[in-house]
C-alpha cells in the first residue's frame, strides 16, 4: 500500500494534501509511478473545461513514496529544461487555454498524454529559463498578496453583512425588556416580538418536477430552477423551458414579490426574492416558492435563511447528507422570531446590505481583472513575448 495523489489534490498552482488516500502499487509500479521533487503534475478529466489541466509541482510534501494515478499526468524535466520553468509553462498552458483546446469529451474533459506530448514548447536557453522562473515567482508573489487583502477585504463584508442581519433578526435596536429564544445562534428578542413555524406566517409551495415528457410537451414555458437562484438575486440568461398546462399556472407561476428558496445542492436554503422581469414565469421542484400571508414580509424569511446557513442549523439538525436537501416539511415547520415592524426593518437592513452588496462586487471585478493579468504576464514571460530582464521590479497597479 503506497500513498498516490489524484486529480482531487491538483489544484492551480497548489496540491491540496488534505486527503491523500492509499492503494496497492507493486515494486515494478512504484518504479513508473512514484513521483520525484519537481515533477508537475497535471489533471488529465474534468467536467469542466475550464478546470481540466490544472497543475501543480510536487516537492516531497508528505515523506516517504508516493506515486501518482491515471487522473494526473506527469511532466518530468529532461536535461537542458529547468523543472520550475516547465511548472511555469504547464500553468501557462492551463490559463491561456492551451489545454482547454486539445481535450476531448462531452460531459467529461481529457487530456491524453500524447496530445500534450505533442504540444510546441519555447525553450530558451537554460540560464534564462531560470530567469523567467524568478521573475515569475517574484511577480506572482505579489499579485498573490494582492488578492489576499482583497479577499480579506470580501470576508469581512460578509462577516458584517451577518452581523447586520443577526441584529436585525434579534431587533437588537429595541429597548426594553427581552426574553429567550433558545436558539444558541439568535438567543434573544424583544419581549413583545413572537415566534412561531413559518408555515403560520407564509405559504410555501414546491415546483413542478421535470420529467422526459414534461421537456418536450405543447405548452412549453419558462421556469426557474435552484441554479438561477442565489443570495438574493436571480438570473435568468439561462433558462429552460417544460410543458405547464393552463391549470397549473396558479400553482406553479411565480408572482413579483414571491421569494424562491433552494431545495437541495451546494446552494441549499439560499433564496431571492422574484421582481416580475419576465410577464410569465414558472418554477420546478428544485425550488420552493413562498409567498406572503400574513404582516411579515418574505425578505424577513430570506434573511432568517441566510444566517441560519452561516451558523450551521440546518448541517447540526441532520438535513445535510451526500445530497443536502431542505424539504417542504422541514421549511414549514422551522421557528422563526415574527418582529411587530416586519417591513420597516428589512426596508433598512435591505438598504445597508445594497451598499455592502455594491462594495463587494467591486472587489470581486477587481479581483478578476488582477487574476488575468497574472495570467497575461506568466502567458508573456514563458513564451517570450516579454523580456524579465526589464521587467522585473515592476509594481502592481492597485
Amino acid at each position: 500500500m503506497v500513498r498516490y495523489l489524484r486529480a482531487a489534490n491538483v489544484k492551480d498552482g497548489t496540491l491540496d494534501l488534505t486527503d491523500v488516500q492509499s492503494m496497492n502499487f507493486t515494486p515494478a509500479e512504484q518504479n513508473i509511478f512514484a513521483l520525484r521533487p519537481g515533477d508537475v503534475l497535471v489533471s488529465e478529466g474534468s467536467g469542466s473545461l475550464s478546470s481540466v489541466g490544472a497543475s501543480a509541482v510536487w516537492r516531497s510534501e508528505l515523506d516517504g513514496m508516493v506515486c501518482f494515478q491515471n487522473t494526473l499526468l506527469r511532466l518530468r524535466p529532461r536535461a537542458g529544461v529547468d523543472g520550475r520553468y516547465l511548472e511555469w509553462w504547464a500553468r501557462s498552458a492551463f490559463g491561456s487555454g492551451v489545454f482547454a483546446s486539445i481535450a476531448s469529451g462531452a460531459n467529461i474533459y481529457h487530456l491524453s498524454a500524447e496530445r500534450v506530448r505533442a504540444l510546441p514548447i519555447s525553450l530558451p536557453p537554460l540560464e534564462e529559463q531560470r530567469r523567467i522562473a524568478d521573475f515569475l515567482d517574484t511577480e506572482t508573489t505579489r499579485f498573490e498578496a494582492l488578492a489576499s487583502k482583497r479577499n480579506s477585504q470580501i470576508e469581512g463584508l460578509a462577516e458584517r453583512e451577518l452581523a447586520l442581519i443577526a441584529d436585525m433578526l434579534s431587533g437588537g435596536g429595541k429597548s426594553g425588556k427581552r426574553k429567550p429564544t433558545g436558539w444558541p445562534w439568535l438567543p434573544e428578542i424583544p419581549a413583545e416580538w413572537s415566534t412561531g413555524p413559518v408555515y403560520a406566517y407564509f405559504s410555501t409551495e414546491l415546483g413542478k418536477m421535470l420529467n422526459a415528457d414534461r421537456a418536450s410537451g405543447p405548452d412549453q414555458r419558462p421556469y426557474l430552477r435552484n441554479a438561477n437562484v442565489h443570495w438574493y438575486t436571480i438570473e435568468t440568461d439561462d433558462l429552460a423551458t417544460m410543458d405547464f398546462s393552463a391549470n397549473e399556472a396558479s400553482r406553479y407561476s411565480v408572482k413579483p414579490g414571491d421569494l424562491l428558496v433552494c431545495e437541495g445542492g451546494a446552494g441549499v436554503a439560499e433564496a431571492a426574492v422574484w421582481d416580475g422581469r419576465l410577464q410569465e414565469c414558472y418554477f420546478q421542484k428544485s425550488l420552493h416558492r413562498v409567498r406572503r400571508a400574513g404582516p411579515t414580509p418574505v425578505e424577513w424569511l430570506m434573511y432568517w435563511l441566510r444566517l441560519a446557513k452561516a451558523c450551521g442549523v440546518f448541517e447540526a439538525e441532520g438535513n445535510i447528507a451526500t445530497i443536502p436537501h431542505l424539504t417542504g416539511e422541514q421549511l414549514r415547520q422551522y421557528r422563526i422570531p415574527i418582529p411587530i415592524d416586519g417591513d420597516s426593518l428589512v426596508k433598512r437592513t435591505g438598504e445597508e446590505i445594497a451598499k455592502l452588496t455594491s462594495v463587494r462586487t467591486k472587489l470581486r471585478k477587481a479581483q478578476t481583472l488582477l487574476a488575468e493579468r497574472r495570467q497575461a504576464l506568466i502567458t508573456a514571460a514563458v513564451t517570450g513575448q516579454i523580456d524579465v530582464s526589464t521587467a522585473s521590479g515592476r509594481r502592481i497597479e492597485e
